[in-house]
Parts: structure tokens; sequence; C-alpha cells
């Protein structure tokens, strides 16, 4: 399973606004410090502020912060709401045909992939924003050019 663009640029953002909690920040310093697409990433935050992960202000003094604390915005909640698909194989995408497999309902591979996407999921969700800053701040910090944070 391989998780979109969106979804990882979603996290990297997420990541980032957890980092710079004491203030407002732009996409252009989100895209740049992550060397990322900024127009790419304008879809992404746009998406985040629909699905309540953070906040977006327009104007002077305006930008992005998350919309709620780190320890309340859920890696798996995350990931569902950025993924379109999670479909791992065709006979995912209509239970009823099969994704026009012609081994539906005689298969066991539906079954084991969901379990494997449900255990996936599972760990996902047993993991907040904080849980993802929580041990490297200041690496983290450092590697996107910021000032180390003080301790969350």
């Amino acid at each position: 399973m391989r998780l979109t663009l969106h979804t990882d640029y979603a996290l990297r953002t997420l990541i980032y606004l957890g980092l710079r909690q004491e203030r407002r920040v732009s996409i252009r310093e989100i895209a740049e410090a992550h060397r990322i697409s900024e127009n790419h990433l304008v879809k992404v935050v746009h998406n985040l502020g629909r699905g309540g992960f953070i906040e977006t202000t327009r104007g002077k003094g305006g930008g992005l912060r998350l919309a709620r604390p780190p320890e309340a915005i859920n890696v798996g909640a995350v990931v569902r709401f950025t993924e379109e698909d999670m479909a791992l194989v065709a006979c995912f995408q209509d239970p009823a045909t099969g994704g026009g497999c012609a081994l539906i309902h005689a298969c066991r591979l539906q079954g084991l992939l969901g379990e494997a996407l449900a255990a996936f999921l599972a760990v996902l969700d047993g993991q907040s924003l904080a849980d993802l800053l929580r041990p490297n701040r200041a690496a983290m910090a450092a590697r996107l050019g910021l000032p180390a944070p003080e301790a969350a």
C-alpha cells in the first residue's frame, strides 16, 4: 500500500504546524521548509481546513494554525480523511461484483487484505500528532530550519 502525496503533504503540514504552534504560518513557509510544491500544498491546506484539522485566516496577520491541540489530532483520522480510495485491490471497490474479479466470493484475498488494512489503520488510530512530535521535536525543527521549539 502506498499513501498519496496529498496525505504525505497533509501529515507534513500538520507536523510543521505542530512545531510552530506559537504563531500562524504561511503556505509558502511550509512549502519551502519541506521543499514541496506550493501550488499542490494550497489544495492540501484547503482540504485540511474543510476537515477541521487546521484553521486558515486570510489577510494581514493571517495564516495557518492547528484547529485543535496536537493530542486531539488522530493520525488515522487524517489518513482516512485525505485518502480518497483505500481499496487495496479491485474486489474492494464493489463488494457485490468484486470489481470484475472472476474469483469473487471464492477467494480469501479480499478478507486477508481487509484484515491487513484494518490492522494498518488500527496502528495509525493509536497515534496522535503529539505522538509524532514528542520524541523528535528539536531534531525535526532543525531539519526544517526552524528554531528549537519550546517544550510542549
